[in-house]
Formats: structure tokens, C-alpha cells, sequence
């Protein structure tokens, strides 16, 4: 899924060796099918050579104002209109200074000038830099005109000294990029509520109970709902994916603590998620608090774990509420009884026996069923399961 197609990048490239990382950037971006435009100061020419920019995104680098040899009849004005959304890594301390009190002479500062699209910011200098009060009072002023700043780094510095001021990885800019054009902004407004991974429940200091829930379904509807507008808590488990940026995460271990988590946000979300594999039983605590041992092996005895869902429906208002259901067996009739007696609004239904389903993999084949509807889903990534989810909930909602 090319998350960027159609959409225009602008990367402003100032006078920072971090500027090596913006080629990599450049080379993410144009990979998710963004039209790539680099803008580079004159000074950042010493750290990166323009034909880099020009290989990796098939578009002349742009340097000079008054460059002739351009195809637009006012090249920054006609590139700050195509503009979805600018980003300047590394920024100086001298860029942030111009932008910020409305000097604009050279191609970047007077394409930046000229965009109405969102204008992110990544900084990038010496710690000592960073924190000098004008550069600081800078960067407020930025923010107070609606520049989006990306804090930097605390590390090793490109002079030996550790502290602020080194430009994040590509990865997290890239991610900026993403979230601001990505998709529409067609849930803003929504407080959404999620649930994911596998609970613990343990029944000494080594051991556990679990099952084989990786959390990238469940990951995946997070990072969906983010990028569409939402206001996201994730409520994570034991997860084996990296968990998305721009989302409060709360992390548990067992049931009890997810249950307890997840009613304690319940009241102010307006669409539940729950994509969590909680472990039905937990072993019961014996009077010594210890699991008894014969010389046959371990004697547990186990007690079943908070009904999350089933509270949920309980306790539901206007809220939506979306379980899902793994099955082996009689995948709808099972999931509709689960639907009605959890009092659900709508449940995704995996079968566990089809391929490309189920735990651990990166793809997923979801029947979305309501008391009304049944909607299969074709075999998908996560991230595209995720999104025909919220698709579907804000139909019905």
C-alpha cells in the first residue's frame, strides 16, 4: 500500500551534516509513491551533493532563486501550490531564525514562505545551540504560527559531545510526513479506544499463561485511526511489533490490568476496539500463595479472567464496540452469538484455519459482521484490514 501516492513532499535541506539522513528520507517517501521535491540552501551543499536528491527522486534539485532553467513560470510559487506538506530536516539554527521573523532569500526560505500546506520542523545543531534563549524563542514563535516542531534527539553530536540537538532517524520523519497526509482527517474528533497483544497471567515468578497474539492486528487498528483524525489510546500487552508513534500507549500485562485499564478510558472514547488475545483463565492463587508440586509435577487450579468485552457491552452507551472473534469452526454462526450476547455492534471474525489469517503474520482474511450486514474481506494486509474496519464503523456509527 503506497500510503503517499499522489502526494507532493517538499524536504528542505539546511547547512547540518545530518543532512546524509534526508536521502534516505527522500528515498521512503518516494517509495510510497510521493512525488519527491528537495529544496537545498547553499550551505547544505558542502554536507550533500544535489545529484543525490536528483537520483533518488527524478526531480532537479532546487537551489537558486533566480535559476532559469526551471519549468514552472514562478518555480516556488507554483511549487509551494502543489505542496501537501513541507518538511525541513536538518533545520539550522539560521533557517529556524529566517522562517521565524519572515526573511525569505534563497529557494527554501521563500518556497516556505509561500506554502499553506502544513510545515514541519526537525532541528538540528550543537546542544548548546539548541538551547541558546533566541533559538528557543525562535522556535515558540514557530509553533504559535502553526509550524509543527520535531523534538530532537538526546545523543552523541557530530562534535563528540553528547546532549539535544541531534535530528531523529529517518524512520520517525518519515512518520511525521505520513500522518499529516496520509489519508483524510475523516475521524477527527473520535476518541478511540484499542486494545492489543497477548495478556500473561502468571502463576509463579517464571512461568505464565499466554497464547499466540503478536499485537499487529491490534497495532494496525491503532495506527489506522491516528492517521485518520482520531485521538487514539492503545492499551498494549505483551506485543511483538513496533507499536505506532502519535498514540497514548498504556501498557499491561494480565487481564486484570487490561480490564482495568481499558474501563478506566471507556466513558470518554466514542469507538472501542478490542483486538487483544486475553488469556480466558489465570491460575488461582492458593492459600499459601504458592501452586502446590507433587512428584507427578505442578498442581494448578485456574480461574476464568475478567470478561472485558462482555463489561463493555454492559456498560455501553453511544459508544461503538468492535470485538473480533478467532474461530476453528462455524465462523459466522459463532461470532453472531458472541455479537448478541456481548451486545456488540459490530465483530471482525478471523478463521483461524485460513491461510494468511490468524497470529503472527502480517496479513489478515476478516468477515465484518453487524446484526444486519456480512462483509467478507479478501486477503489484506493488516494495515488495509484496519482501514476497511473503520470504514465500516463509520458507516454505522
Amino acid at each position: 500500500m503506497q500510503l503517499l501516492k499522489n502526494k507532493t513532499v517538499v524536504l528542505g535541506v539546511t547547512g547540518s551534516i545530518a543532512a546524509y539522513k534526508i536521502a534516505n528520507l527522500a528515498r521512503m517517501c518516494r517509495k510510497a509513491g510521493a512525488d519527491v521535491q528537495v529544496l537545498m540552501t547553499k550551505n547544505s551543499e558542502n554536507f550533500i551533493n544535489p545529484i543525490t536528491f536528483e537520483s533518488l527522486t527524478g526531480n532537479k534539485c532546487l537551489i537558486d532563486t533566480f535559476d532559469r532553467n526551471f519549468r514552472y513560470s514562478v518555480e516556488h510559487v507554483a511549487l509551494a501550490k502543489r505542496a501537501d506538506v513541507v518538511m525541513i530536516a536538518p533545520a539550522s539554527a539560521n533557517v529556524i531564525g529566517k522562517i521565524a521573523n519572515g526573511i525569505a532569500d534563497d529557494m527554501l526560505t521563500t518556497t516556505v514562505m509561500a506554502c499553506t500546506c502544513k510545515k514541519i520542523i526537525s532541528p538540528a545543531m550543537n546542544h548548546n545551540m539548541y538551547h541558546n534563549p533566541i533559538v528557543q524563542d525562535n522556535i515558540e514563535k514557530l509553533k504559535r504560527f502553526g509550524y509543527e516542531i520535531v523534538e530532537p534527539d538526546h545523543g552523541m553530536l557530530a562534535n563528540g559531545d553528547t546532549g539535544d540537538g541531534r535530528m531523529p532517524e529517518e524512520s520517525v520523519l518519515f512518520s511525521y510526513i505520513v500522518r499529516e497526509c496520509a489519508f483524510e482527517k475523516d475521524m477527527t474528533g473520535e476518541r478511540v479506544l484499542v486494545t492489543a497483544g497477548a495478556t500473561r497471567e502468571p502463576f509463579d515468578p517464571v512461568r505464565f499463561v499466554t497464547n499466540h497474539s503478536s499485537g499487529k492486528m491490534g497495532a494496525a487498528i491503532a495506527e489506522a485511526a491516528m492517521l485518520r483524525g482520531a485521538e487514539v489510546t492503545l492499551v498494549a500487552a505483551h506485543v511483538e511489533t513496533e507499536l505506532p508513534r502519535f498514540v497514548n500507549v498504556i501498557r499491561v500485562s494480565t487481564a486484570q490490568e487490561m480490564y482495568d485499564a481499558v474501563m478506566n478510558e471507556f466513558e470518554r472514547s466514542t469507538i472501542v476496539v478490542k483486538a487483544a488475545a486475553v488469556a480466558d483463565y489465570r491460575p488461582k492463587v492458593t492459600a499459601d500463595n504458592k501452586i502446590k508440586k507433587s512428584d507427578g509435577g505442578l498442581t494448578v487450579e485456574f480461574e476464568r479472567t475478567p470478561d472485558i468485552l462482555a463489561e463493555l457491552g454492559r456498560r455501553k452507551t453511544s459508544q461503538f464496540l468492535c470485538g473480533f472473534s478467532m474461530e476453528t469452526e462455524s465462523l459466522v454462526e459463532n461470532s453472531r452469538r458472541k455479537l448478541e450476547k456481548k451486545n456488540l455492534d459490530m465483530i471482525a471474525a478471523n478463521d483461524l484455519k485460513t491461510a494468511g489469517a490468524g497470529f503472527g503474520v502480517d496479513t489478515n482474511v476478516i468477515t465484518l459482521i453487524t446484526k444486519d450486514s456480512q462483509t467478507q474481506l479478501e486477503l489484506m494486509s493488516k494495515q488495509e484490514s484496519a482501514l476497511r474496519i473503520f470504514d465500516e464503523i463509520l458507516k454505522r456509527k
